[in-house]
């Protein structure tokens, strides 16, 4: 076997083993206008130093109205989050400005839109209690889910 196909090979399985690690860090969940995520558990593993996530919003309702995001913090921590970040406005989409307990937010979005980011999770322990939810006003009490990172 010739030294520039070990090499060729070698970077195929490379790229593939890229590909696999960067699909396992990616999440994704549905909102509708029911006020309902479709999906009650989103999770990763710890070997991910970097989240992908995407939120679509499968509704038809404008986001005035019926808008939804997905924030993700510690358990212990939502409902406090959630309230506070009614305040804070739809400017700021409903997460008050600068909250170190929050690890990552989406923006607020209507029906027949979709959002993603990308978060590190380098604040984050493996096996840590975390919760998403929306922050739109009154939701987050029924609109959450478990974040698993483990």
């Amino acid at each position: 076997m010739s030294l520039r196909l070990v090499a060729a090979t070698f970077a195929l399985v490379g790229m593939s083993f890229g590909a696999q690690a960067s699909a396992e860090c990616e999440v994704s969940v549905d909102a509708n206008d029911k006020m309902q995520f479709l999906t009650k558990t989103l999770s990763v593993p710890a070997t991910c130093k970097e989240v992908k996530l995407t939120l679509n919003h499968i509704g038809k309702m404008p986001a005035q109205s019926m808008g939804h995001n997905v924030v993700i913090t510690d358990t212990a921590n939502m409902s406090a989050v959630g309230t506070e970040g009614m305040s804070a406005g739809l400017g700021n989409n409903y997460v008050k400005p600068n909250d170190e307990r929050v690890y990552a937010f989406t923006k607020i979005i209507g029906g027949g839109e979709s959002t993603s980011i990308t978060f590190s999770t380098e604040k984050m322990t493996p096996g840590g209690d975390y919760s998403f939810f929306c922050s739109f006003p009154g939701h987050w009490a029924i609109m959450k889910g478990k974040f698993e990172f483990k």
